[in-house]
């Protein structure tokens, strides 16, 4: 008996994979760069330490509420289609035949065997087949708007707590530098991670995310240092 051949492809993982990164992504940069100005600013440890779980906490809110929002709207606006696709297919089922054989003639099959594809394709699943072949909406990529305010949170703080915690164990006289080099690496092994788990380039990746990094935090500790005050 032949077994099943069983294919496992990346973009199953496109939707919570985006999310996850951009938010650690987010908790590394912007924790690490307000650390970086705040103590750019001769702050005590004790201000950088609140100042950085203050970003924690903060950013991970605004992740979770911002991704649902943007996910809710998505979501919102594939249902539209699919109301309006259920209503043609009550209203006007041979359109919708002739609209997905159409569709599948543009991709290549003779015009007998779309027909006959769209005919047993609807008969099987219509609103399933225009869902995924007219507007493009799959199961793995449908939006999910509590999985993805879930994913960007918790990765958030998952990369905020990386420079805080170094920020609370670094001497405070090498502070900045510390926080800097590490946050660094931090971002250039997300990066990595990223590519590795999409099974796309890890070095293009890595380049990006780490380059995008450093100028946001040394925006930042400029800033910082440009408009902080020694004590």
């Amino acid at each position: 008996m032949r077994k099943r051949h069983w294919e496992h492809h990346r973009t199953d993982r496109i939707g919570w994979l985006r999310a996850a990164v951009l938010g650690a992504n987010d908790g590394i940069v912007s924790t690490a760069s307000l650390i970086l100005g705040v103590a750019a600013a001769h702050a005590d440890r004790s201000g950088i330490v609140v100042a950085g779980v203050a970003a924690l906490v903060a950013g991970a809110m605004s992740m979770a509420a911002g991704e649902y929002v943007s996910v809710h709207s998505q979501a919102d606006s594939e249902k539209a289609d699919l109301d309006r696709e259920r209503e043609e297919l009550q209203t006007d089922s041979a359109a919708e035949h002739r609209e997905l054989a159409l569709i599948y003639e543009r991709r290549g099959l003779d015009k007998a065997l779309a027909k006959e594809v769209s005919k047993q394709l609807m008969a099987y699943d219509a609103l399933g087949a225009h869902a995924r072949d007219e507007l493009g909406i799959t199961d793995t990529q449908s939006a999910r708007p509590i999985q993805a305010a879930l994913a960007s949170a918790a990765s958030f703080a998952v990369g905020a707590v990386l420079p805080l915690l170094v920020a609370i164990v670094a001497p405070v006289s090498s502070l900045i530098w510390t926080v800097s080099a590490t946050s660094l690496v931090f971002l250039a092994s997300l990066g990595a991670v990223a590519a590795r788990t999409g099974g796309a380039p890890i070095g293009p990746s890595t380049v990006r995310v780490t380059f995008w990094g450093a100028l946001a935090m040394a925006v930042t500790a400029g800033v910082g240092a440009l408009f902080g005050v020694a004590a």
